[in-house]
């Protein structure tokens, strides 16, 4: 079975080989890369595993803004996604939780009674209080959620999706595929029931990325670490290109992704296969010294934007925030369980 997994990257050198490793023990055969715009090494790490066979790496074509939509359509002219059975689009943070059989994609695939598209709901881990960037891999480290199945108060929560070869796609999109006209492929959930109506019809704007998690994600979850550390999580806003001066940081992403009352260790299973993977990878001089470069990028933007007054408040805003969703956190308010912040 070949599984080609499609993505974006932006300055996300220091993840790379993990995420392409991890993918490797599900049962990913191919990767697609798509890079833009790179200042710490990504593009040249990618090259170089291209080289060797580990992926394909092509500039993005997006002549605009909309990097993810043109590369997916784009993506869809390559022989690496013409070629495979199944493709997965998602991005360098989210990894693939599989619970059942050997905890690989086929495995996933056979419990959900093969359909032509299967759909995964996220779970979101927190930041839990971690500041520092450490070179090891991110499934080890946070271990933290929301209920899974609840987030900011809604009980719909975002999916990722893997789409058969034979699927009436109209066009992939970042979360999920579009069919054709009236077509109604075989698609499920990650317990492999039919997915909502609405969801397949994509009948309501607002449920057209999302249906309920709840019994949802009995054979696989998917895993997002959108925060990562807090020196990651500056260096990420800093990639955004967005431009703060004279208005105050907005932490709403931040506090709808760090709530940690929920413990989750189930993806660590494969943590063990995935370091002696990550080790072989590494014997490979030019990878590991590209690697490292990278890291040592990643960590001397840290240093620079933390000398600068606007991160060293963002950073402060992020360390004080409330780890209550702003949802919660108003709802308990209102219901006189909470005092307001002052």
């Amino acid at each position: 079975m070949r599984v080609t997994a499609v993505t974006c990257v932006k300055n996300e050198g220091p993840f790379l080989l993990e995420w392409i490793a991890f993918n490797q023990l599900i049962g990913v055969t191919d990767h697609l890369f798509y890079s833009n715009d790179c200042s710490d090494g990504t593009d040249a790490l990618l090259d170089a595993l291209a080289d060797r066979g580990l992926c394909q790496h092509l500039p993005n074509p997006a002549e605009g803004r909309n990097y993810q939509m043109e590369a997916l359509k784009d993506a869809r002219k390559q022989d690496i996604v013409i070629n495979a059975d199944w493709v997965w689009v998602a991005d360098v943070d989210e990894f693939l939780n599989i619970h059942v059989g050997d905890h690989t994609i086929p495995a996933l695939i056979d419990a959900c009674g093969d359909p032509q598209a299967i759909s995964l709901n996220f779970q979101f881990f927190a930041n839990d209080g971690i500041e520092t960037f450490k070179d090891a891999p991110v499934i080890g480290q946070f271990a933290r959620s929301h209920n899974p199945d609840m987030w900011c108060g809604e009980s719909a929560i975002e999916v990722k999706s893997l789409v058969r070869h034979d699927f009436p796609l109209q066009y992939y999109g970042a979360h999920r595929p579009f069919q054709k006209g009236k077509a109604r492929p075989e698609w499920a959930d990650g317990s492999g029931r039919k997915v909502p109506h609405k969801f397949l019809v994509a009948a309501n704007p607002r449920r057209i990325r999302r249906f309920p998690a709840h019994g949802a994600r009995a054979f696989a979850t998917l895993n997002h670490y959108a925060l990562r550390s807090l020196d990651s999580y500056l260096v990420k806003n800093d990639r955004g290109d967005v431009n703060r001066e004279n208005r105050a940081f907005d932490d709403t992403y931040w506090r709808e992704r760090n709530d940690p009352a929920w413990e989750d260790t189930s993806i660590q299973r494969y943590l063990p296969d995935l370091k002696a993977a990550l080790v072989e990878l590494k014997k490979d001089k030019e990878i590991k010294a590209l690697h490292d470069a990278s890291v040592k990028a990643h960590v001397a933007k840290r240093d620079e934007l933390v000398g600068q007054p606007e991160y060293q408040d963002m950073q402060a805003q992020l360390r004080a925030a409330s780890t209550l969703p702003p949802q919660e956190e108003a709802m308990l308010i209102e219901l006189g369980l909470l005092e307001p912040a002052k």
